[in-house]
């Protein structure tokens, strides 16, 4: 299968679960039908920047490089400043924000790496993510709108 197929795999991966080693990551690949050598694994480790992090556990799992504290304390914040409202219609999520907002609302969902999420545009006062299912877009609603509480 493509590179790009097997690294979102893997992106989606490392989302749901904690994966320690990459002998982990090649079994869930191969559980999802994608047959790779410990190289190719590793090569894809480092092409998308995934790091260990250190769960409140204790243990080790792969993530995506993450942005500091306050570069991501800072989205969050203009997130919540910016939106005005959040809904859906199917798989389609339209996010209305203050007049330049949506840019700083749609690099913030583009972070979440939400499973499920197909894409975002950001226009000046709109972001629309376009989902797999309206139970992706249903849940995304929720998530969005425990972060503005």
């Amino acid at each position: 299968m493509a590179r790009n197929t097997r690294q979102q795999k893997i992106l989606e991966l490392i989302s749901a679960k904690s994966i320690e080693t990459q002998d982990e990551l090649a079994e869930e690949l191969a559980r999802a039908q994608f047959n790779v050598t410990q190289a190719t694994i590793s090569r894809d480790i480092k092409e998308l920047g995934l790091i260990k992090v250190t769960t409140p556990e204790g243990r080790q799992k792969y993530s995506r490089e993450a942005a500091d504290a306050q570069f991501a304390g800072k989205i969050v914040s203009l997130f919540k400043h910016a939106v005005i409202s959040i809904d859906r219609a199917l798989n389609i999520v339209v996010i209305k924000t203050l007049s330049g907002g949506a840019n700083s609302a749609g690099l913030m969902i583009d972070k979440l790496n939400i499973g499920g999420v197909l894409g975002c545009v950001a226009g000046d006062d709109t972001v629309m993510i376009v989902t797999k299912t309206e139970e992706t877009a249903e849940g995304v609603v929720n998530a969005l709108n425990a972060i503005l509480n």
